[in-house]
Order: structure tokens, then sequence, then C-alpha cells
């Protein structure tokens, strides 16, 4: 396969992905603010979120203080920003522009379509949307251009880079998202202390995951639970190991003769979440291991790019 069309639809479907993690994101902070906090509460909550997205640096210079309205607009409908929502919906549909002879029919009208609707929506300077209406939005449409995907592509090396980037993505926001809650796991925190249990409630229901709790738990909402949940549990569609052991398989479809040690440290990272034990992570503290597997993330996307894809002048 050639590697502009492995490049473009490998990053096609994580700006589709990231798209919709941040909408998760501004879902699970506008369902705070609905909750009876301080101002200040959901400040703090907002900021941590934001360095842990490394957005916080970008919205500074814009805006003075954080304050919800002007984050909820500046992620989802900034247009000048490359991390927004809107950035990423147009990345993922120049992209696939520049394979739709690799796209079915069905897909490039998916993402054309949903391209030309945010478009309208962040030119509506008098009527801004809903923000919860426009979250939900951008999660179905997400939906639907994965469901597209699977129900109507071939299971060629075209297909598998798209999965690649879907589940690279999407274990990079996860861990984000419990980074952002990170300090009521450092090593010696009470595991079955509940700190907020709002809070935790809240970003189980930003991740689909609070039915999926309350199947595998039953009882009351805790930091130790969720992580371990979000982290180790293989059937939960969002997990870290869920979504390591996706790139693994998908990386074994594509290999090529220099790809072996990618896909060496791709299976070592879906062994080490397979066989770890919560209490091991607890041990060393959760800051620690979420640091540690961004930065082994991020060595794995760099080796992707270097054994499959452009680089960058070309891209």
């Amino acid at each position: 396969m050639l590697s502009r069309t492995a490049d473009h639809m490998y990053w096609m479907s994580r700006y589709i992905e990231r798209a919709e993690s941040l909408a998760r994101l501004v879902d699970a902070h506008y369902r705070m603010s609905l909750l009876p906090h301080s101002g200040e509460t959901l400040a703090q909550s907002l900021s941590s979120t934001m360095s842990a997205l490394q957005m916080e640096e970008a919205y500074k210079e814009r805006h003075e203080v954080i304050e919800p309205r002007a984050v909820f607009e500046f992620v989802s409908l900034d247009r000048d920003y490359g991390g927004s929502i809107f950035s990423c919906l147009r990345a993922a549909r120049e992209n696939a522009r520049a394979v739709r002879g690799a796209l079915t029919s069905e897909l490039w009208e998916t993402l054309n379509s949903t391209w030309l609707e945010v478009r309208s929506l962040a030119t509506r300077r008098s009527s801004r949307p809903d923000i919860g209406e426009f979250v939900e939005w951008v999660k179905e449409r997400s939906h639907l251009t994965r469901g597209v995907t699977v129900g109507t592509m071939m299971r060629d090396e075209a297909f598998h880079f798209t999965r690649i980037g879907t589940f690279l993505e999407r274990a990079d926001s996860t861990a984000r998202i419990l980074t952002a809650h990170q300090n009521d796991l450092i090593p010696g925190a009470d595991a079955g202390v509940v700190p907020d249990p709002y809070e935790w409630s809240v970003l189980l229901r930003a991740l689909s995951a609070f039915e999926i709790y309350r199947r595998v738990y039953r009882d009351v909402i805790t930091p130790f639970k969720v992580a371990q949940l979000l982290i180790l549990r293989d059937n939960m569609p969002r997990s870290l190991l869920r979504c390591c052991k996706e790139v693994y398989q998908n990386l074994k479809s594509v290999a090529n003769e220099q790809s072996a040690e990618t896909e060496r440290r791709a299976g070592e990272m879906h062994a080490m979440l397979h066989f770890t034990r919560m209490e091991e992570i607890t041990a060393v503290g959760l800051p620690r291991f979420l640091e540690e597997f961004l930065a082994r993330l991020r060595d794995l996307g760099d080796r992707i790019a270097s054994d499959f894809l452009l680089p960058p002048a070309e891209a």
C-alpha cells in the first residue's frame, strides 16, 4: 500500500476519534457545571483537563480567565485553534478528500456532510448551538462514521490503518482523561474513599461507561474501580488494554519488512496491561503509570509513522 494512502487513512480516523474525545470531555464538564459546585471548583477542574490535553497555554493566549462558556466555545468551534473539534473535523475531511478512491462513497459522504454541517454551525455567530446538543451531535457523527467504516470497507490495509489510528487516539484520550483525575490515586491514597462521587460518575458517563460500571461492580463508585475499568478491563471498549490489543492486532495485519520492532513494542504494551494488576499500578501511583504509558504511546506512534507513513515534509 502507498505510504500516502496509509498516512491519510490513519490521520483521518485519528482526527475523527479526537473530535469525539473532545466532545466527551466538553460533555463531562458541561454536566459538572450543572451540578451545585462552586465556580472555583469547576474552573480548577477545567484547568486540570486543559493542562492534561496541552490546551491551557493556547487558551490563555486569548482569554484572561478560565470561564466555562469560553472554554466550551474554544474547544468546540474555534476555527483558528488547530486542536478544536471544528479543526479536527476539517482535518478529517481533508485527509478523506485526498484518498477518495480508497473510501466507499458512503464513508466519503458521511465525512463530507459532517464537515459541511459543522462549518455552518461555526459561522452562525448570532445563534450558537446548545452545548449539550452540539456534543451529542459530534458523538453521533463519530459513531456513524465508524459504523459506516466497519460496515462498508473491505478488510484490506486501508481498513487496518483506520483502525490503528482510531485505537491509538482512543488510548491517548482515555489516558489523558485519567491524568486530569490522577491525584485521587496517588501512592498511599485510600482506594475505598470517594472524593467526589458526582465527578467520577460524570466521568464515567462521558466515556459511555456508567452502565458498564454498574454491571461490573454493582456498588459505590470509587476512583480505584473506575481506573481499573478504564485501564485493565479487556471487554471495556475505551480501556487502555482493549485499545492496545486492537492496535497490536491491526499492526500485525499490515506488517512489513521494517516494522518488526514496532510490532514487538505494540505487543509488549498489550502484554504489560494484560498481566498487570491494579494493585501494582496504585503501588507506584497512577500519575507515574500514566506518564510512562503516554510516553510509550508517543514512541509507538512515532514508530508507526516512520515504518508506514509519509515523512512530515511530504504529509
